[in-house]
C-alpha cells in the first residue's frame, strides 16, 4: 500500500509541537540510494485537534463511500434487468417470427405447389 497521509498522537502537547516543528520539510531519509531520499516529511501540529475528529472523519468517509457503492450496485442491477429485459422481448420476438414462416411456409407450400405447377403450364 501506498500511504498519502497519517497521523500521530503524543502523549505530550509540548512534544507534539516540538516534533512538528524539527521534521516539518526536513528530508524523510538522508541515505542518497534510498526511493525517499527526495520526499520531504510535511507534519503539522493542529491546534484544537482532538482524536475523536479524526474517528469522525474517517467514518463519515467510509460512509460515504459504502453509499456510493450501494447506489452504483442499485444502477448495475437496474440496467442488467433492463438489458434481461430486452433480450426476453428479443426472443419472443424471434419465436414469434419463427412461428409466422412455418405459417407461411405451410400456407405456401399446399398453394404454392399449385402455383408452382400453374406456372410451369404457363411457359
Amino acid at each position: 500500500k501506498r500511504y498519502t497521509e497519517g497521523w500521530v498522537e503524543f502523549e505530550s502537547k509540548k512534544v507534539a509541537k516540538r516534533v512538528g516543528e524539527d521534521l516539518n520539510m526536513t528530508r524523510v531519509t538522508n541515505h542518497k540510494r534510498s526511493v525517499h531520499y527526495d520526499d520531504l516529511w510535511n507534519i503539522k501540529y493542529l491546534k484544537g485537534f482532538k482524536w475523536s475528529h479524526l474517528t469522525e472523519k474517517v467514518a463519515y468517509e467510509r460512509r460515504i463511500r459504502e453509499q456510493k457503492l450501494r447506489v452504483e450496485m442499485m444502477e448495475v442491477k437496474r440496467e442488467n434487468a433492463a438489458y434481461m429485459a430486452q433480450v426476453e422481448a428479443g426472443k419472443k420476438l424471434d419465436f414469434i417470427e419463427e412461428r409466422r414462416k412455418k405459417r407461411k411456409e405451410k400456407e405456401s407450400g399446399v398453394g404454392g405447389d399449385a402455383g408452382v405447377k400453374g406456372k410451369d403450364e404457363d411457359d
